[in-house]
């Protein structure tokens, strides 16, 4: 059988910093029968932790994945590791929250039906209902769940709920235009992505394109970072910029800020369905 048909397999890790961690991970794989065709590593002095991806398959294409992962924990507790198996031929779950803007919605459309993106949309939830058509028109299962100051705890307790029936692995908020309670940003931590429509820390909150034009910036920007209870403060996951000028009034900087976010967040989003993304403290490690 040719090499690119038989199944592919990531396995993430991140544990302190030790010697003889690589020397085991290969070690282990080799002797479960697996071939190694893609490794990414990462040592950082600051934190002390190790960081590696790593793309495997076994050689002859009958090897057991669970055996292996039974086979692998006497290493992850040697190692004191977080290592999670992932099997490349099952796509990411995941959901899209959106408000009204529909560029970012429908650019992740377009890169999934490009095959640039590989993910399963679990549901499009939204608290308007102004992009229903597109999703319905995609067939995507459309919620629809409005929120005020009084209905916020009982809205978000019905999200949750949606994402767990689901078994959704990551949550996109593409341009949902509403700020998570701190305690679902807890639930969701890790496991949540929003694009902001500024080169964070700059211009943070609302109305970040009045603000760069108000400061006159040379440069508008977009980031896509992990959600957080603190605002628009999430470890950075991917930005974009676009140079601007003195001749660019907000509403300017609002539709050519519309690329950066679109970019942006596709970037962010095809890095953590390929598990290419590990947490650092308030940072990210990110194997492109």
């Amino acid at each position: 059988m040719p090499h690119h048909a038989l199944a592919q397999y990531v396995l993430k890790i991140r544990c302190p910093a030790a010697s003889g961690i690589v020397a085991a991970i290969s070690g282990c794989l080799a002797q479960n029968n697996c071939y190694i065709s893609e490794m990414a590593q990462y040592d950082d002095e600051v934190t002390g932790y190790f960081f590696t991806r790593i793309v495997f398959r076994f050689n002859d294409g009958s090897g057991e994945i669970e055996q292996l992962k039974q086979n692998f924990d006497l290493i992850k507790q040697q190692f004191k590791m977080q290592a999670d198996f992932y099997d490349c031929a099952s796509p990411m779950k995941l959901m899209i929250m959106v408000s009204k803007f529909d560029h970012c919605f429908l650019n992740l459309l377009y890169r999934h039906h490009k095959g640039e993106l590989d993910f399963h949309i679990t549901a499009v939830v939204s608290n308007h209902l102004d992009l229903r058509p597109i999703a319905e028109r995609e067939g995507l299962r459309f919620i629809y769940l409005p929120v005020n100051k009084d209905t916020k705890a009982q809205q978000e307790a019905e999200l949750l709920k949606i994402i767990d029936e689901t078994q959704t692995e990551l949550v996109i908020l593409a341009r949902y235009m509403q700020i998570l309670s701190n305690d679902l940003c807890q639930q969701l931590a890790g496991r949540a992505i929003n694009i902001h429509h500024s080169f964070l820390p700059g211009f943070k909150g609302a109305e970040p394109y009045h603000q760069a034009f108000e400061r006159g910036v040379k440069l508008i920007g977009a980031t896509a970072h992990f959600v957080t209870a603190d605002l628009d403060e999430g470890p950075i996951i991917e930005q974009e910029v676009q140079r601007v000028d003195h001749a660019y009034l907000a509403d300017d900087l609002v539709s050519v800020g519309r690329d950066t976010e679109t970019v942006a967040l596709s970037k962010a989003v095809k890095y953590f369905v390929e598990h290419r993304v590990f947490l650092n403290d308030q940072r990210t490690v990110i194997f492109k």
